[in-house]
């Protein structure tokens, strides 16, 4: 896609043509064999389809077409080897500054992130019609307004780097919900290090890895063997990858001797507090919420005041917690009704609790996430009023799925 849309500008020949190569793939490589060089012989194809498609319905524009044909054919023949690179010099172009920064973010993610629609949404908190709508209007913008899909110079880049960041960071966030986004999450990472070293003065670039790096050092001890969800104070650490911690903290330490804080840079200082403790209870919850008051400073969100509840309740008690989060605004988002939930239980308020719960697996976008909440209904519903078996086959309705 990203070679595609440099060589012909235009986004939606680059996803026909890319579609119409993977449907030929999958029809001859099974008779054929894989061909030597996958990726190559997707984009050739790819640019061989779009090229053809140009001559058909390039009438009465044929001076236009040749240019276009002739850029494709100028292409260097070795541009596979570099899609990569493109990927990401494609983000940066992608990230255009005459589009709004939900535009930039949704677009690149679509296109470039390897993410659907439906998660596109979920990133956003939108519903996935809403999204699509404002990917169309997006691409509609583009095509209007003739903004060209040019690399920006190294000038450039600078104003465009806070919505490739947040690309890079929500694709890793894609891969979150099981074994399945290994693939997302490390290209994530591969791209935070591609940037890191493109923009090594750039302190929130940094940021972002170090934070990417020691989420990443947790992920051998989020699910148990059975492929269920485990929780970070019920985490075996032994299991934590010790050699992503210490290079994520050697960045932090970095960051905070540049003295130049950002939201990423935040977060990953949180995530090294939390590397730092043995268990649950030594973790310094005093620091972690100090630095969510600095991250709330700078980041004013919604979700950022949740997790910053979140470590208030560790040292204030969910008392405190719980009236702060009764009065955010985040009614779609499974984790909002989950943590809610877990302040209720916390609370000795089960019947509470257990519809909170229900109401977080209705929207839970992963099958281990959802079972895990489930099975919250199950041990909380068992001493509340109403039966956990009620609340549990309300979520699944409301869900669409059953739970074994």
């Amino acid at each position: 896609m990203a070679t595609l849309i440099r060589i012909f500008g235009d986004i939606d020949t680059a996803e026909d043509a890319v579609q119409e190569a993977f449907a030929l793939a999958l029809r001859k490589w099974p008779v054929d064999g894989l061909p030597p060089n996958p990726g190559g012989w997707i984009t050739t194809t790819a640019r061989n389809r779009a090229i053809d498609h140009l001559r058909r319905e390039a009438r009465g524009r044929e001076l236009l077409a040749q240019r276009l044909i002739e850029r494709a054919d100028d292409a260097s023949g070795e541009e596979v080897g570099a899609v990569q690179d493109d990927r990401l010099r494609l983000m940066f172009t992608c990230c255009h500054p005459a589009l709004s920064t939900e535009a930039q973010i949704g677009l690149t993610l679509r296109l470039l992130g390897g993410l659907t629609t439906a998660e596109v949404a979920r990133a956003f908190l939108v519903a996935e019609p809403t999204m699509a709508k404002r990917l169309i209007r997006a691409k509609h913008k583009i095509k209007a307004a003739h903004i060209p899909y040019r690399v920006p110079s190294e000038a450039e880049l600078p104003e465009r780097l806070r919505p490739v960041l947040a690309v890079l960071y929500l694709i890793y966030n894609a891969g979150t919900g099981g074994p399945s986004g290994d693939g997302l999450r490390q290209e994530a990472i591969r791209l935070a290090r591609a940037i890191s070293r493109l923009m090594p003065d750039e302190a929130e670039v940094a940021g972002l890895l170090a934070l990417l790096l020691m989420t990443e050092s947790r992920w051998a001890a989020r699910f148990a063997p059975d492929g269920s969800l485990v929780l970070l104070r019920d985490q075996d650490r032994a299991l934590w990858d010790r050699t992503m911690i210490a290079e994520g903290q050697a960045i932090v330490r970095a960051c905070l001797r540049r003295n130049r804080p950002g939201p990423y840079q935040i977060q990953a200082a949180i995530n090294a507090v939390h590397a730092d403790a043995a268990s649950i209870e030594a973790t310094d919850w005093g620091q972690i919420l100090a630095l969510y008051d600095q991250l709330l400073a700078a980041s004013p969100t919604a979700v950022v005041a949740l997790n910053r509840a979140i470590a208030l309740a560790e040292v204030r008690g969910p008392d405190a917690a719980l009236a702060l989060v009764d009065e955010l605004d985040l009614e779609d988002y499974h984790l909002f009704h989950a943590a809610r939930a877990d302040l209720l239980r916390r609370l000795g308020r089960p019947t509470d609790a257990a519809r909170a719960y229900a109401r977080a697996a209705d929207l839970a976008p992963s099958g281990a996430e959802r079972a895990f909440l489930l099975g919250r209904v199950d041990e909380v519903g068992s001493t509340a009023n109403e039966p956990s078996e009620a609340l549990r086959n309300q979520s699944e309705r409301a869900s669409g799925t059953r739970t074994p």
